[in-house]
């Protein structure tokens, strides 16, 4: 287990004051910008925690490429020359192929949103995983009925023509939704320094067919090139409502937004609003650099784009870190039930009643959930919600600072974690109170309220527990939620079950 709370140490930077964008506006970039989005009246601002982002409105593109799949792969199986239907215990195999192939196009990415999708770049993919997929069902044909099994001839019949199949619909889906983006484009912002913005929003405005038309650029410095006389947004306030009164659903961001606190800032104003980020390349740089992203880049006149996608949103990862959870919370709870029994004594006996310490603490999306802790102060003491830390506090007994040192008294946690409140890894949760103070002073914090809060973590298991820096314990935390894995979890939980036990596992 880890200790409570962090650092009241702030390292300097200025507070946001609600402005993601510090600098004085463009005098005609901010007459441009009241213009189309007329101000509704001042408004204070205020730190908020982060509310459940809606749910991209995209157009429909990855149920009809479903369809498209599970078509492709039922009439290959339905066009074989007799083999399936003389073997009536193949008949399982081939209801399971149009999942099994949507799993393995899922795996390779065929399903990830793109600007400008073609079937034919999408052919090798499509074909080795057509070649994965027919081989497996061969095998599971020929173990179900080892006297009707699929031949060679049936086997790269079977491939060749799902492959064809898969590019054909998958073509016409494309076509499809070209021609819907080009009738209905989507509101777009661009996001970034004057000359990549002016020549990502110029792109956009010269293809149309991409579906993405610029309405606004947010930056500090005005754009050059043919953007289309698009205002400039240069104040935290002039993006939101640009974002309202335009339904913007798409930000194309010209340079990684943790690159700078001010973009950085907005991800989240963006992903409450349910738009879909992206990230361009304007000036090149991977091949200036020489260094190829992870993915096949998408591309936007030449210029290299991928979409940036919030891997905690996941619904099958959530829930397999939820269904581990839930096993694992349940049997520490039953095997650490001797020790909680003993600490409940303790703190009884010593400190009076009132076991169970109760916070209110901020949980994920900002929902508020209540803490159980054993109590370390005594009964007559109150632990106040603004107040940092209470670690030296005279009212503690020693039963609590033993409990506190040990981190004993957060195994009433584990509770909280089979309600569903929190996880066993994930960024800790924090009182309210300091939860708005530190969103307004350290870009990111409030980011990591998108994955649940945890009893442990990254942040923790490096040493940043107690008085120490806030700005490195959110960088930890969202360093964390975008690499999130099953395995990470593990590997964090086997490294605060060694530092319980004052001994460390290797890495750092």
């Amino acid at each position: 287990m880890t200790m409570d709370s962090a650092p009241a140490r702030h390292p300097g930077q200025g507070g946001t004051g609600g402005g993601a964008f510090a600098a004085a506006p463009h005098p005609a970039a901010r007459r441009s910008a009241t213009a189309i989005h007329p101000p509704r009246g001042p408004r204070t601002d205020r730190a908020r925690t982060a509310l459940r982002p809606r749910r991209v409105r995209r157009r429909g593109r990855v149920l009809p490429l479903l369809t498209a799949d599970a078509l492709a792969a039922v009439l290959t199986a339905t066009a074989l020359p007799g083999h399936l239907a003389a073997a009536p215990a193949a008949l399982p195999v081939v209801a399971a192929l149009p999942a099994a192939l949507a799993a393995l196009h899922a795996q390779a990415g065929l399903y990830r949103p793109r600007l400008a999708p073609s079937a034919l770049l999408e052919l090798p993919a499509v074909a080795g995983r057509s070649a994965v997929l027919w081989c497996a069902a061969a095998a599971a044909i020929a173990a179900a009925g080892p006297t009707h099994p699929l031949g060679w001839s049936a086997l790269l019949t079977a491939v060749c023509l799902q492959t064809v199949l898969v590019c054909a619909g998958r073509g016409l889906v494309n076509q499809l939704h070209r021609r819907s983006a080009l009738r209905r484009p989507a509101s777009t912002l661009v996001v970034g320094p004057g000359t990549g913005a002016g020549a990502i929003a110029a792109a956009l405005h010269g293809r149309p067919e991409l579906g993405l038309r610029p309405v606004g650029l947010v930056g500090t410095v005005p754009a050059e090139g043919d953007t289309g006389n698009l205002p400039l947004l240069t104040t935290h306030e002039d993006i939101r409502r640009a974002v309202i009164q335009n339904s913007v659903r798409h930000a194309v961001f010209t340079r990684p937004p943790e690159a700078d606190e001010r973009t950085a800032s907005l991800v989240r104003l963006f992903h409450d609003h349910g738009c879909r980020l992206w990230l361009a390349d304007p000036a090149g740089t991977t091949r200036i650099t020489g260094m190829r992203s992870a993915n096949p880049a998408d591309q936007l006149w030449g210029h290299a784009v991928q979409p940036l996608l919030p891997r905690p949103a996941r619904p099958v990862e959530r829930a397999a870190k939820r269904a581990v959870d839930s096993v694992l919370a349940l049997i520490a709870l039953i095997a650490a039930a001797p020790v909680m029994g003993l600490c409940a004594l303790a703190v009884r006996l010593w400190d009076g009643p009132g076991v169970i310490f109760r916070q209110e603490r901020v949980g994920l999306y900002g929902r508020p959930f209540t803490l159980l802790k054993f109590r370390t102060l005594r009964a007559d003491a109150h632990e106040s919600a603004t107040r940092w830390t209470v670690a030296g506090d005279r009212r503690m007994s020693p039963v609590g600072a033993f409990l506190r040192k040990s981190s004993l008294d957060e195994l009433p946690q584990l509770w909280n974690v089979v309600r569903g409140d929190m996880s066993l890894v994930g960024p800790r949760p924090e009182r309210p109170f300091f939860v708005a103070k530190f969103s307004t002073v350290h870009p990111g914090y409030e980011a990591r309220h998108r994955m649940p809060v945890g009893i442990t973590g990254l942040a923790q298991v490096n040493g940043l527990r107690g008085d120490t820096s806030i700005e490195d314990r959110a960088r930890f935390d969202n360093h964390y939620i975008d690499t999130w894995s099953l395995w990470q979890d593990l590997w964090i939980l086997a490294r605060t079950a060694a530092s319980f036990f004052r001994f460390r596992l290797g890495g750092s």
